[in-house]
């Protein structure tokens, strides 16, 4: 069965056609809310919410694109709709009131890290700094769409990017000098 098949069958109702496509998404979908939302039981309910909702509109999908990245950015913006409901998205700037603090070396290759690592290191971040480097590093918006999807300035956008990506390289090079 094609996508197009696929999303016919599910757009009559079709529950086995459903279930197909949840299963073909999930888990990718599951790791797209897990990077906004530290619960896993949030980051599940934004993924059933989500589901429920791309269910709802995909009469309306027009097969301009990637039918994935059509979904994602449903998933995207029910993950931001969950974390406005459970944390305030505030940026502290307080960890950057010491020059100390800032990043002052390149990344070398000893310090790539596993995907395990990295969400790890991504889920200590602030809310504000690690949704902004979400939506710029790894979905690929850019400062004006994150501007206006979290309704914050693009200089503000830029700021919490450049310093969720020094204060990730402080913790990279910490974890790689002392491993224990």
């Amino acid at each position: 069965m094609t996508e197009a098949d696929l999303i016919a069958a599910c757009v009559r109702g079709e529950h086995r056609a459903q279930r197909q496509l949840y299963d073909q998404l999930a888990g990718l979908m599951l790791t797209v809310c897990r990077r906004y939302l530290k619960r896993r039981e949030d980051a599940e309910e934004a993924l059933i919410l989500g589901f429920a909702k791309m269910f709802r509109a995909l009469p309306n999908y027009r097969f301009e694109g990637s039918f994935e990245g059509w979904v994602r950015r449903i998933m995207v913006n029910e993950a931001l709709m969950q974390l406005r409901q459970r944390e305030m998205m505030t940026v502290s700037f307080e960890d950057f009131a010491q020059p100390e603090n800032l990043a002052t070396t390149a990344a070398t290759a000893e310090t790539q890290l596993q995907a395990e690592d990295l969400m790890s290191l991504l889920a200590t971040l602030p809310v504000g700094y690690r949704t902004v480097f979400n939506l710029y590093a790894l979905e690929g918006y850019g400062h004006q769409e994150i501007a206006e999807l979290l309704g914050i300035s693009e200089g503000t956008s830029k700021s919490q990017l450049s310093k969720a990506r020094a204060m990730l390289q402080r913790r990279v090079q910490f974890s790689t000098l002392n491993p224990n």
